[in-house]
């Protein structure tokens, strides 16, 4: 009966308490979001961009505009200080985010061949301006509904549970644009994302509306500058943020590469993609665990160089078979990714003090979002560029490449940057996230 019970509880969370309300609706509202993402994003995005008739150059500026939409974050918090209704905005942006996403599925319909990758980068950009602002809102709102002590174990099981769903969406993702000629594919999974779209909408508006404790800053300057004064949060950003624009310029692209130079079918992108995603699943509830153990900093210092790791491993395809050396790399990238994802979240909710976190969360997005944008434009050019070069540079050379400099930033500088706190330092900034 305690199963039922339980099931049934999910639909009827009015009987539940404010908190465990929230933590619930935390994790319903990620499943259309992640459905979402999975169907129209990823590989599969990479596949629609071409199918349009975008280039290398076309799809590294694709991958690289949510991160540079994220410079938004830093106008969005200075004026969610004005206002106390987080839920209603977060709500609208989130909504709008996924309507113009779901919109750029009527390209092939109402745009002339011509202008269809200038039309659906527009939307894109667009929706990801959107996607950006209510990422302040939403990740403003769960940082004070999820309790400090639980916060590690708690998104390790929401990951889980949201990395779980994605795998199975990409995986039939995959199956449909196999099975279906493209224009059909593609319509049947649009029409799923605008479905969920609706879903996602009804599950933002049942976020609880918390009270807002703004920042005592004295001005919109003095806002600003708290978290460029942090020594410690800003040497953190400025690694990471570096690290990212290394990453973004192999990474991102791994789809094309798979798609046009090793010419993987679509099913065998999707399947190796959904390989790094279960690998993510189960590593983000292992991460978690470790992080109520471990401080944030020292696990970043381990999750950094699986990453670097993934792209040097590229390099096994001159003397093993490629769909066995992009299995291992995408397991490799699974698990570093799993870490990182998570542990930087817990860095810029824990480490913050709770009444400036929109600010620091805004300059970490900006700063990140630069570097993020840069990477795959340039990934994108430098493959273009390489398009006549040896096939051996085209398939794993600038993975291999790109990898080895990430070992090397992760290994040695990474330590100094991610030094632990002193005992003192850490229960200062304890209360101050309280």
């Amino acid at each position: 009966m305690s199963f039922w019970h339980h099931l049934i509880s999910v639909f009827r969370r009015k009987q539940m308490s404010d908190q465990r309300r929230g933590l619930l609706t935390s994790i319903m509202e990620g499943i259309p979001a992640v459905i979402i993402a999975n169907l129209l994003g990823g590989p599969i995005l990479t596949i629609y961009v071409v199918y349009l008739g975008g280039s290398a150059s076309d799809v590294g500026l694709v991958m690289a505009i949510p991160a540079l939409t994220n410079l938004v974050q830093l106008v969005v918090a200075f004026y969610i200080q004005r206002f106390n209704n987080r839920r209603l905005l977060l709500t609208i942006f989130g909504v709008t985010h996924r309507v113009l996403w779901v919109a750029t599925g009527l390209i092939p319909f109402f745009v002339s061949k011509s202008l269809m990758v200038e039309v659906f980068i527009g939307l894109f950009l667009m929706s990801f301006i959107s996607a950006s602002a209510s990422s302040i809102f939403w990740t403003s709102i769960v940082a004070d509904m999820v309790p400090a002590q639980i916060r590690g174990r708690y998104f390790g099981i929401r990951n889980t549970i949201h990395w779980a769903v994605g795998s199975i969406t990409l995986l039939v993702g995959g199956q449909i644009l196999e099975r279906m000629d493209d224009a059909s594919g593609f319509l049947l999974l649009y029409v799923v994302s605008a479905l969920c779209t609706v879903w996602n909408g009804i599950e933002l508006w049942r976020y609880p509306n918390l009270p807002f404790e703004k920042s005592g800053a004295s001005s919109s300057g003095a806002l600003f500058l708290k978290p460029l004064r942090d020594a410690g949060y800003m040497k953190a950003t400025l690694f990471i943020a570096v690290f990212i624009l290394l990453q973004n310029m192999a990474v991102p692209l791994f789809s094309y590469v798979m798609l046009e130079t090793l010419h993987i079918s679509k099913w065998g992108i999707t399947v190796i993609t959904t390989v790094q995603m279960v690998t993510t699943m189960f590593s983000y509830y292992y991460w978690g665990n470790l992080n109520t153990k471990f401080d944030t900093r020292t696990l970043l210092l381990w999750a950094l160089p699986i990453i670097a790791g993934a792209c040097v491993l590229w390099v096994g395809i001159e003397f093993l078979p490629v769909l066995l050396v992009l299995t291992v790399v995408n397991i490799a990238l699974g698990v570093g990714l799993g870490g990182y994802n998570l542990l930087v979240f817990n860095f810029i909710i824990g480490d913050t003090p709770k009444s400036d976190r929109p600010m620091y969360v805004a300059v970490f997005s900006a700063l990140t979002g630069v570097t993020g944008f840069i990477g795959p434009l340039f990934g994108g050019w430098l493959y273009k560029r390489i398009e006549d070069s040896p096939y051996w540079l085209q398939s794993y050379g600038v993975s291999l490449f790109i990898g080895v400099a990430l070992l090397l930033l992760a290994l040695a500088v990474g330590p100094v940057v991610f030094r632990a706190p002193r005992a003192a330092e850490q229960e200062q900034a304890r209360l101050d996230a309280e």
